[in-house]
């Protein structure tokens, strides 16, 4: 994981975040299919629930934003979109399809493998972050240590200088 100019760390992992689409989308869908099943049970009405689920998705990317995950405005606009196309199929053509306990079910295992997901993906973030803390002060000791040696440089230098003029 380098650095670029400027001090920018730049993540070479999978968790890293992309341009408009990356591996949290798969847990972005995942929400969407798990809210589609979830609010097959609360009667809403199509149209509440549907505004409902966006306002939910729109709420949880402002809420990225308030802590400071960095993300591309793309990113965040996929991040919704991809958990409104999943919720609207799952919703409207899924649910009514199959009965009250698959549905249960489905939710159940989805929203477990959606939350495990996203539990690795928060894992694998916090090591990066780790590491680019890591790597920020490993690298100011290097720079604090070479200013040191280039100034103990500088005054040998004018030093020997200094001698020569002497002598």
């Amino acid at each position: 994981m380098p650095f670029f100019r400027g001090g920018k760390f730049h993540r070479t992992d999978i968790w890293r975040e992309g341009k408009w689409l990356d591996l949290w989308s798969v847990v972005h869908l995942l929400s969407g299919v798990s809210l589609g099943l979830g609010f097959s049970f609360f009667k809403f009405g199509a149209l509440s629930s549907v505004v409902i689920v966006f306002l939910l998705l729109i709420a949880y990317e402002m809420w990225e934003a308030m802590v400071q995950i960095e993300e591309t405005p793309q990113n965040r606009f996929m991040d919704v979109v991809v958990g409104m196309v999943s919720f609207l199929p799952t919703f409207f053509f899924i649910t009514p399809a199959l009965a009250k306990t698959d549905v249960i079910i489905s939710f159940v295992l989805i929203l477990l493998w959606n939350i495990t997901l996203a539990a690795i993906g928060w894992y694998e973030s916090r090591k990066a972050t780790d590491l680019e803390r890591k790597l920020r002060a490993d690298l100011e000791k290097r720079r604090a240590r070479f200013i040191a040696n280039r100034e103990r440089r500088r005054l040998n230098k004018e030093k020997r200088m200094r001698d020569s003029e002497t002598s």
